[in-house]
């Protein structure tokens, strides 16, 4: 596939397109990471140094790629956290551009703004701009289950509280939600869900609980369910492979213990998902 991913950089570690763009040129993908802000370091250090680019400089260097005559043979558009809605606003036309060069390309959007136990670590504004304007425009979403949560308006404790929400968040456009973290009264203690849902039906995969929560693994969790989804054409494969992936990625960063994420370490695992998580059908 062509990826045209819209997403933050870093030149030390890995979130963003720093974490995406790895992982998918590893499974075979060519990728055009377009950056929103250019930063020594992801912010989660407390200080960091560099640009954050203005909307109108990313909208210019996404028509500089329009102006090539390629924009129409990019399959997918990817995006993860958007700081600001004029920033919103330029992924949306890139999105708008992109389909209507490509009917077949797909919008697939992280919905990045908070986590349990941090509450919403945006803007004020932003999550409401992206559950009322971004998340309907989108194919695909890969919330966390707070960021569902979020989205549908409503508390989730069970599984299939979670799955009413997601389908209340799908009606407002989105077809394929994969749920990254996800924790009700169902899940076996010392463990944790991922949960994918689309037209087909609702798959989940259970997973150890490691006792790591580093920074990136969920950019590269919604490339990951991008790539397999759109190449395998199923949901539950697509799920499968991308947590076995994500999971050797992070027990390998838990052996280093390290703070960033071991994608180079763990790029076997990328490049051929072991066999490790069996879907289960929910419904």
């Amino acid at each position: 596939m062509k990826i045209l991913s819209i997403q933050s950089s870093v030149a030390y570690g890995y979130v963003g397109n720093s974490a995406a763009a790895f992982p998918l040129q590893r499974l075979g993908h060519e990728v055009w990471p377009v950056l929103t802000v250019h930063f020594s370091n992801h912010t989660g250090y407390g200080a960091w140094r560099g640009p954050l680019l203005a909307p109108a400089d990313v909208a210019e260097v996404i028509a500089g790629i329009a102006d090539r005559g390629v924009l129409g043979s990019a399959d997918a558009v990817l995006s993860g956290y958007q700081g600001d809605p004029a920033m919103g606003a330029v992924i949306l036309d890139a999105v708008e551009k992109a389909k209507a060069a490509n009917a077949d390309a797909v919008y697939c959007c992280d919905p990045v703004m908070g986590d349990a136990g941090r509450g919403m670590f945006v803007r004020p504004g932003i999550p409401e701009f992206m559950r009322d304007v971004v998340v309907p425009r989108a194919d695909i979403i890969t919330p966390n289950h707070f960021e569902l949560d979020f989205l549908a308006g409503r508390t989730t404790n069970s599984l299939t509280e979670l799955l009413e929400a997601v389908d209340v968040v799908r009606e407002t456009g989105p077809r394929h939600v994969l749920v990254t973290s996800v924790l009700h009264g169902d899940v076996p203690e010392g463990s944790l869900e991922v949960v994918a849902v689309s037209d087909e039906g609702a798959w989940a995969v259970t997973t150890p609980l490691l006792p790591i929560s580093p920074n990136g693994g969920g950019d590269v969790t919604a490339a990951l369910y991008l790539a397999h989804l759109r190449t395998t054409g199923s949901p539950a494969t697509a799920l499968e492979r991308t947590i076995a992936s994500v999971f050797a990625v992070l027990e390998a960063t838990l052996a280093a213990g390290t703070r960033e994420i071991q994608l180079i370490a763990a790029q076997d695992a990328i490049a051929e998902p072991p066999t490790r998580f069996t879907a289960r059908r929910l419904r």
